[in-house]
């Protein structure tokens, strides 16, 4: 996305306009850029809605996990994905209830990540 004010509202409204709901968001500026990262319910109308507005995308599979909301169960899920030799290129909560984590992660190898965390 361009780095002007605005650009976060016309990705979220096109999004919601189309009847798609977030369910989770992080942005960061990287070399004077801004990149947003996007889970949504729906992935064909999240790529026909930025299609059209002109917005470049990069789509990526996520593998979602649910975890006990309590100390170390990351920690715990990270070291068995790193024993499988998986990376972690980034990882969201999407939700928390019930005392349990729910969160999406985009791995380097989502066949490695699924058999490691079974």
């Amino acid at each position: 996305m361009q780095n002007k004010p605005g650009e976060l509202a016309k990705i979220c409204e096109v999004l919601g306009s189309n009847g798609v709901n977030i369910k989770a968001i992080a942005s960061e500026r990287q070399h004077s850029r801004p990149q947003i990262r996007i889970v949504t319910d729906d992935e064909a109308t999240t790529k026909s809605s930025l299609k059209k507005v002109g917005v470049s995308f990069e789509l990526k599979n996520v593998l979602t996990v649910s975890l006990s909301d309590r100390p170390g169960e990351l920690g715990k899920m990270a070291r068995r994905l790193a024993k499988a030799m998986v990376n972690v290129d980034s990882i969201y909560i999407i939700s928390k209830e019930n005392g349990m984590t729910e969160m999406a992660l985009t791995v380097d190898n989502l066949k490695k990540a699924k058999e490691a965390l079974r």
